[in-house]
């Protein structure tokens, strides 16, 4: 399913839910009701300005039509997040299959994972014109598990070959810094409405471990994904746009609905994290044996408009 991402980002707003929609009204002055959603058509709320109230009843909708409710803070980075409890009709077997799952299985199934991330990486470096030989010389150097840490060492390289040497990820940055935070929370509330829909714990991660971390399957599934976020950054600064404003945060949740290209054909970026999702739930469930994960290569919105540039 495709829904849509709502972000509120305008100071001093109130969100309620009435007769199966989402309402925002503006909290001060004469309170007017500014727009309303259906509560149905949502698949995850954004939440990332001061001064909003919300009600419980809202929330308590939005999570049982398992939409993310996610609260940001002042450099775009998500630090909480309302999911549901119950995400599929399976959820408990699932579960219980996704603790009971050995370590090679985990450490095989990640090795997949980093080379997918390293084959789009190097997809995005081509289409901005850079060397891929970097990133491509590490995807047959990933071992299961990736002891060597070959992802770390691809990143070094990639985010250096697409931004500059001088460029740095800082998560509390802003500028492209910023435009990266905002492009993973978006894709990170999305890649979590994918895991809970799977029947999957979100905390039971593939290989994040950080104790601090509630969403470290989140984190892992997301991987293969952040060169689409990272690409879509790109082509804004070329374009002169380096800040977040309403107008790039637009064009980073339109990305999530642009297509990729998986062996059933050309598929909606959100789709591909469910369908991920639900492939490694069926691993765990021994239904299969590998993942579902997209083809190397560009969102083909986002190809075609390189191509015209």
């Amino acid at each position: 399913m495709i829904g849509r991402i709502v972000e509120v980002a305008d100071d001093r707003r109130h969100l309620f839910m009435h007769r199966g929609f989402m309402v925002v009204q503006d909290s001060e002055g004469e309170r007017k009701e500014l727009g309303q959603v259906p509560l149905d058509d949502i698949a995850a709320v954004i939440a990332n300005a001061h001064g909003l109230s919300y009600t419980n009843n809202l929330l308590v909708a939005l999570s049982e039509r398992g939409a993310p409710f996610v609260l940001c803070a002042a450099n775009h980075n998500a630090v909480g997040m309302l999911l549901p409890i119950d995400g599929n009709f399976e959820q408990a077997k699932r579960i219980e299959a996704q603790i009971a799952a050995s370590l090679p299985t985990h450490k095989r199934l990640w090795a997949t994972v980093v080379r997918n991330k390293l084959e789009q990486q190097a997809a995005a470096l081509e289409a901005t014109g850079a060397p891929t030989a970097p990133l491509t010389a590490l995807i047959g150097k990933v071992k299961s598990g990736d002891p060597e840490n070959i992802e770390a060492q691809g990143a070094q390289r990639y985010w250096r070959l697409l931004f500059g040497n001088a460029f740095r990820r800082d998560q509390d940055g802003g500028g492209v810094n910023g435009l990266l935070n905002y492009g993973y929370t978006v894709l990170r509330a999305c890649t979590a409405r994918s895991v809970i829909a799977a029947g999957l714990h979100p905390s039971i991660g593939l290989h994040h471990s950080n104790d601090n971390n509630a969403m470290r399957l989140v984190d892992d599934v997301m991987e293969p994904f952040r060169p689409v976020i990272d690409l879509k950054v790109w082509h804004l600064r070329r374009n002169g746009e380096d800040q977040v404003t309403p107008e790039t945060k637009r064009a980073l949740v339109r990305t999530l609905y642009d297509d990729m290209q998986t062996d059933a054909g050309a598929t909606p970026v959100m789709v591909c994290t469910q369908k991920l999702a639900t492939s490694l739930a069926q691993v765990y469930l021994g239904e299969r044996d590998k993942l579902d994960l997209p083809l190397p290569g560009l969102p083909i919105a986002l190809a075609n408009a390189l191509q015209d540039e």
